[in-house]
């Protein structure tokens, strides 16, 4: 049996707590829908790069996060087209951007 699912307003508000607390910077960047919008979360590097990440589910139902924008960073203009082309697909999407220079997500995250 697959856990419930939480609504995405509150995975989004709980991703922006929790990437704040080691004192990153992270924002909101759109509002979805409230209930039932998908996540994408834009992993920001220094030099204005990017990495994408998408909710997803392992095989098992649990929750995950798969790289959406691939292996290498993104320029911000490439960063910019993806998220315009996504979101004309999917206008219940929410959009978080954090600060990591890492490109590694900081919030609790399986990668698949």
């Amino acid at each position: 049996m697959t856990p419930p699912r939480l609504r995405s307003e509150l995975v989004a508000r709980a991703l922006l707590r929790q990437c704040g607390q080691d004192g990153r910077s992270a924002m909101m960047l759109r509002r979805g829908d409230a209930d039932a919008g998908g996540i994408l979360v834009v992993l920001l590097g220094r030099d204005g790069t990017a990495v994408l990440l998408s909710q997803t589910r392992t095989a098992e139902g649990e929750p995950a996060w798969l790289k959406a924008s691939g292996e290498h960073p993104l320029t911000p203009e490439d960063t910019q087209m993806f998220l315009d082309r996504q979101i004309r697909y999917d206008p219940d999407l929410w959009v978080l951007e954090v600060e990591a220079p890492d490109f590694r997500p900081p919030f609790e995250a399986t990668l698949v």
